[in-house]
């Protein structure tokens, strides 16, 4: 069956017009309700005759758009309520981790992994020091810039200097996640520097000095950095192989639920910023600062793998809910 296209534009465009009106103008009388509704179904109506009898891409894509519109302008936009709140941390931020979770958990072990040797050897070739530091930048790191670090600022500065730069590198693992490359570029960074300096302090005898001040908010900090970076990671992932969706379904699947993962790591990190500055430098002894670390370490994991996996039960994924992930645009058959 053929349609003359431009004939058919010319006998509904009044219509297409008017729709567009209401669904960009005002707010709607009862009449304006009833008759939006009306032209939405006359219009997807026009859409399914334009796709199958003549698919013109540019005219499909703007009968979609406008009813894109006008679905959201007669169904109203939906303020968020305590309830979204509650159901992103049972649910959605939960289910997202337990969701990914071997993809963080083999980001971890490879990271700290890589940590390990790379501080093993330069444990074992310590004459490499001082082509990167000299020795009176090693004394002052060791002796007093490694530790004098956590206490510096006030603690509430501190903290909040500490957390912003914390999601600052996590948001930014999420958001180039798509290219790969600076994801790992950025792990790598972080865990070279990571056995960097902990070969330099255990070189100098300073090992426990080291690990006391790391452990407390280093094992949720670092935690929410391999999520971060496996996210990014996984949303590389569903573009090389988006498996049985269509590309674009699945990286729009997977930034939404990384986005997700965004939105919680906030929240993680600024638990941890404020053990940083709060507990890290505190006087407590030693094994009472690695002991509020390692709990925190543990909710963290156990939130994981309970309230995830529950998540998981009920149906979630980790992406929104239907009604906010928008509509699909068709595609041209």
């Amino acid at each position: 069956m053929g349609v003359d296209l431009d004939a058919f534009v010319s006998a509904h465009q009044g219509e297409w017009s008017r729709l567009e009106y209401l669904a960009r103008h005002g707010s709607l009388s009862g009449s304006e309700a009833d008759e939006i509704l009306d032209l939405y179904q006359r219009v997807a109506t026009h859409l399914s005759v334009v796709r199958s009898a003549a698919p013109d891409p540019s005219l499909v894509t703007y009968l979609s758009s406008l009813l894109a519109r006008a679905r959201t302008r007669s169904a109203g936009t939906r303020s968020v309520a305590w309830s979204d709140l509650r159901a992103f941390f049972t649910d959605t931020f939960p289910a997202a981790l337990y969701r990914t979770r071997w993809w963080w958990i083999l980001t971890a072990v490879t990271n700290l992994g890589a940590a390990v040797v790379i501080g093993w050897w330069f444990l074992s070739h310590p004459q490499f020091e001082s082509s990167l530091m000299s020795p009176s930048e090693i004394d002052k790191l060791v002796n007093t810039d490694f530790e004098h670090y956590y206490t510096e600022f006030a603690a509430s500065h501190f903290a909040a200097l500490v957390w912003t730069h914390n999601a600052w590198l996590t948001a930014i693992c999420i958001a180039l996640g798509v290219l790969g490359v600076p994801v790992v570029y950025l792990l790598f960074d972080n865990v070279l520097n990571l056995g960097f300096m902990g070969a330099i302090m255990i070189n100098h005898h300073r090992g426990a000095l080291f690990f006391g001040l790391i452990l407390p908010h280093g094992l949720l900090e670092l935690t929410a950095v391999f999520v971060a970076g496996a996210t990014g990671l996984r949303l590389f992932w569903a573009w090389i192989d988006p498996g049985p969706r269509a590309r674009s379904g699945a990286i729009a699947e997977e930034g939404r639920s990384a986005m997700a993962v965004a939105l919680g790591l906030v929240v993680v990190l600024a638990i941890s910023g404020v053990i940083e500055a709060f507990v890290t430098p505190s006087p407590l002894p030693t094994w009472a600062r690695i002991t509020i670390g390692v709990l925190v370490e543990v909710a963290f994991i156990a939130y994981v793998f309970t309230v995830g996996r529950w998540a998981c039960q009920r149906g979630a994924t980790g992406d929104v809910a239907a009604r906010d992930a928008g509509d699909t645009a068709p595609v041209v058959g």
